[in-house]
């Protein structure tokens, strides 16, 4: 059985769309037969590599999850943090030789578009567990 930490961004908690993903995720991770043995809430997701650092360095961690939504404002600042967070996050996976899945949706999107990729949060824990399983 893969056992998988997950980082969820809470950015845009207010809004169901994080919460939403992270129940997506934790339905795909029990219809894989995957355990979730610590969920670290970030604020957002530029905050997450470090939480996922924490989590890959754990023994008991197979694989990371890592979900959350940038969704556009009125400057180009999500591109920013998205750009970020993909470098940290790919960093934490290679320094750490753990997979780190990126389910993280965005830059450029809007509220809707947010909301129709709510699914992203099972794809990245899907990611995650077959790539551990793979590796």
């Amino acid at each position: 059985m893969v056992s998988l930490g997950l980082v969820v961004a809470q950015f845009n908690k207010e809004r169901p769309i994080t919460h939403e993903m992270e129940a997506a995720g934790r339905e795909a991770a029990a219809e894989r037969g995957a355990d979730i043995v610590d969920t670290i809430e970030v604020p957002g997701a530029y905050d997450a590599p470090l939480a996922a650092d924490r989590l890959a360095r754990r023994d008991e961690v197979d694989a990371v999850a890592v979900i959350g939504a940038i969704i556009t404002g009125d400057t180009d600042h999500d591109r920013v943090i998205a750009d970020a967070a993909a470098t940290g996050l790919t960093d934490v996976s290679l320094d750490r030789d753990t997979p780190v899945a990126f389910g993280v949706s965005g830059p450029g999107m809007s509220q809707a578009e947010a909301e129709e990729r709510i699914p992203k949060g099972a794809e990245a824990v899907e990611s995650a567990i077959d790539l551990a399983e793979e590796l």
